[in-house]
């Protein structure tokens, strides 16, 4: 049975009131703003957003690259940032399907893995499975479309969240691009490895998002959208894209009232 197929078996913390923010290294250092904004979102629900100041890259680049040994160091470290027995949430799919799936396999030998990863959730499912927030739209009429990491969709199910989120916007119309779940090229090192490669697959990609007659595209992967946004500017396209947290948060889509049980 597949990562996205066991999904919906996962135990939810329901109504929480105090979580972590894992904000990944490459917002943290590149685009801080969207992880703002997801702690600004996460404390509009009422919740407590702790944010461990010495957090860094998760591992995942090593860990692909077959450096097993400092993978393993990288992802001890991070676990130590995060000793409370509360939810982490993950403003990137890819970064969340390592620590939840992978860190399991790279510390199976570690006492306490096993609780750790299962503490781990993406934005889009904590906000849809665990608060079951409920949004409103205050900004105007719009065409969006919404790219999916490979990883992130596979592994944690964020096409099914993220679409979930943006389909409560009464004023936003959700276009599906052509060859919406195909990889944009990006893939962490396959970029560096097989430039010629990904260079084809993410010309692809931006131009079935640009042909899909949008205002911007959403995705909760800012290692995608940093390729695809690049990818257009070279390309001198005006079309960009939002992380999701900023985009919800920019159309003050939120019910402060609404039913989070």
């Amino acid at each position: 049975m597949s990562q996205v197929n066991t999904l919906h078996l996962r135990d939810y913390p329901k109504n929480p009131t105090k979580v972590y923010l894992y904000g990944t290294c490459l917002a943290d250092s590149l685009f801080p703003d969207s992880g703002i904004d997801a702690i600004e979102f996460l404390e509009r629900q009422g919740i407590e957003v702790i944010f461990p100041q010495g957090q860094s890259c998760c591992g995942q680049p090593a860990y692909n690259s077959g450096y097993t040994d400092e993978a393993k160091a990288v992802a001890l470290e991070q676990i130590r940032h995060f000793p409370l027995d509360i939810p982490i949430v993950i403003i990137s799919g890819s970064c969340g399907g390592m620590m939840r799936h992978h860190y399991k396999d790279l510390l199976k030998d570690e006492p306490g893995i096993e609780k750790f990863c299962d503490r781990i959730f993406e934005f889009t499912e904590f906000l849809v499975n665990s608060l079951n927030v409920q949004l409103n739209d205050s900004g105007p009429a719009e065409r969006v479309a919404l790219h999916t990491s490979c990883a992130a969709r596979r592994e944690m199910g964020v096409h099914i969240t993220g679409k979930k989120l943006i389909e409560q916007l009464d004023n936003v119309e959700l276009v599906t691009h052509d060859y919406e779940s195909e990889c944009c090229g990006f893939g962490g090192t396959f970029s560096v490895k097989h430039g010629d490669i990904s260079n084809v697959m993410v010309s692809d990609k931006t131009k079935n998002l640009v042909n899909a007659d949008v205002v911007r595209y959403v995705s909760a992967d800012w290692g995608c959208m940093m390729n695809i946004n690049g990818s257009l500017e070279h390309q001198k396209e005006s079309l960009r894209g939002e992380h999701i947290a900023s985009y919800l948060l920019a159309r003050n889509a939120m019910d402060n009232t609404g039913d989070k049980s």
